[in-house]
């Protein structure tokens, strides 16, 4: 890779990052690219764990200390979450990911649907707590797309930024907060079972990391400045749009597909 194809692809990584701290999906962005400059599946999987590794401790480090973390279900959400990612990361090594793309469509489809139907949901403080239901809910969840954010992590923090506010009632913000600490742990575990297996490529991980490190703090900061309101509206824009590029690849590849099927047969 020419070093004008790595400093482009930090520019993305940068972009990404800063956007990604509200609305997630990161590696909905960052994975493909790194396909499209021909590093090799695996390696970029692997690789863009790395780098988000270092996003999410750059996207954390502004909100400690401002009391918008979760740190009373922190502890159980972390063991949750490192259980979860220990078996996605597993799965990159035997399970091809090509299914991955529609699975995620839908599932942001869903996720902005709810947001719209519950438009006061993470943007007004709840009153109360949650139910008993919602709060166990609230840690299978995580568990769940922990296995998912170890697999592959693009919609992982998307997905769990709205469960939090769904099940668990936190604010936007909140949520955002909670998600980026938890991202850390994910990430990490992973990188590290795909350091074992010798598949991260080190020199481009660190250089996109370093990228994604100094958009997290700044994405983070940007967050703050925000109210839950706007928070709420540039997550459910980026949403509608990845679930709609993810959607557009799912049916371009079942399209292709089926063209190779056909001129086979």
């Amino acid at each position: 890779m020419t070093v004008i194809q790595i400093i482009m692809l930090a520019a993305v990584f940068l972009i990404a990052s800063i956007i990604s701290v509200i609305g997630g999906s990161t590696s909905l962005i960052t994975v493909p690219v790194m396909l499209e400059f021909r590093v090799e599946p695996r390696t970029a999987l692997a690789t863009n764990m790395l780098a988000l590794t270092l996003m999410s401790i750059g996207g954390t480090l502004p909100f400690i200390g401002k009391k918008v973390i979760d740190t009373l279900r922190l502890p159980l959400l972390i063991v949750l979450t490192l259980a979860g990612s220990i078996l996605g990361a597993l799965l990159v090594l035997i399970v091809p990911s090509k299914s991955m793309p529609l699975i995620i469509s839908i599932s942001m489809i869903a996720v902005a649907v709810l947001s719209i139907a519950n438009r006061n949901a993470g943007v007004v403080p709840s009153v109360g707590i949650p139910s008993r239901i919602a709060e166990i809910a609230g840690y299978i969840v995580t568990f769940v797309l922990g296995i998912y954010g170890g697999f592959f992590s693009g919609g992982y923090v998307t997905l769990l930024t709205a469960a939090y506010i769904m099940l668990f009632r936190m604010t936007f913000i909140q949520a955002i907060a909670t998600t980026k600490v938890i991202n850390v742990f994910s990430s990490l575990v992973a990188t590290l079972i795909f350091i074992k297996h010798g598949i991260v490529d080190y020199q481009l991980g660190m250089i996109l990391g370093l990228a994604m490190f100094i958009g997290g703090i700044i994405g983070g900061r940007m967050t703050l400045s925000l109210s839950n309101a706007w928070l709420q509206r540039i997550y459910l824009t980026v949403v509608g749009i990845l679930a709609f590029i993810t959607l557009r690849k799912s049916q371009q590849q079942n399209h292709s597909t089926s063209t190779t099927n056909l001129t086979i047969e």
